[in-house]
């Protein structure tokens, strides 16, 4: 779960502040290093710096859905800007959160800012630069250009998967048939499509796998690209049964691509055993 810091308080921070903070250190510097390392979902990662002021969260650590989009840095904490400190403040350091996202498993998404003046237009066009001395100036902040990364995220136009048509045979036929041999050397082949500018194009990955399950794996083994789609060749083992080839990919920024195909695995027949 994500939770918000209680109403009036700020996020604090007074070695990050920007110079025209009026005196609270609650107009926050957030360095693009602070940003999750998932360009899918924040775009590229050299942005100006982040203007922030607003609320912190902190996040269940356990959750695997939660994301982390934009954290504070190891000085700031959430407190009410107005008052003495006389209690170990919401959040703390790097677990102060101030933009989060989720994807649920279902692949909807959702993110939460804690500033509504992160989306204004004087934040998108105000020059940012921290109040230590010998910091750098920036003409303009990185806000507007998070803020579209963000945008295209959450509303799906960016990160998302989908699986084309799937195919599986035996090495030097073109047809699967309605059952499998024990041994058999097989050829899987699935197209998977990244959606780009409102466009289906060929997805590039280098890491996506197939899975040949029976309860357990039998087989796991990367998938080569092979012009727009995605093909290995493989032995089956030696044990009969029903299987499934599985392809689950997880990865972060992208929605969660899942393909299976039953096929029966059976034992040879008595013709075909060596005499």
């Amino acid at each position: 779960r994500i939770e918000f810091d209680e109403e009036k308080t700020s996020v604090i921070d007074h070695h990050n502040y920007d110079v025209s903070d009026p005196g609270q250190h609650t107009l926050i510097v957030a360095e693009s290093q602070n940003l999750l390392k998932a360009p899918t979902i924040v775009g590229k990662s050299t942005l100006n710096p982040i203007l922030f002021r607003g609320v912190g969260m902190v996040a269940d650590p356990d959750n695997p859905l939660v994301l982390d989009i934009l954290t504070g840095s190891s000085t700031s904490y959430s407190f009410f800007p107005d008052k003495a400190i006389t209690q170990y403040p919401h959040a703390v350091g790097k677990n102060t959160l101030l933009i989060a996202g989720l994807q649920a498993r279902n692949n909807a998404r959702v993110v939460f800012s804690g500033s509504l003046d992160f989306f204004s237009d004087a934040f998108f066009n105000s020059a940012v630069q921290k109040a230590s001395p010998g910091s750098a100036r920036y003409s303009k902040t990185g806000n507007y250009e998070l803020a579209v990364a963000l945008s295209r995220w959450v509303f799906k136009e960016e990160g998302v998967l989908r699986v084309g048509a799937v195919a599986h045979h035996r090495v030097g036929e073109t047809q699967p048939p309605t059952a499998y041999t024990i041994t058999d050397l097989v050829e899987y082949s699935i197209v998977i499509e990244k959606l780009s500018e409102g466009k289906w194009v060929p997805f590039d990955g280098d890491d996506i796998q197939l899975e040949f399950v029976r309860i357990d794996p039998f087989v796991r083994t990367f998938l080569k690209k092979n012009g727009g789609k995605y093909s290995v060749q493989f032995k089956l083992p030696d044990v009969y049964g029903v299987f499934q080839f599985k392809v689950d990919y997880n990865r972060l920024g992208y929605t969660h691509l899942y393909s299976t195909t039953q096929v029966s695995v059976r034992p040879l027949q008595h013709t075909q055993y060596e005499r």
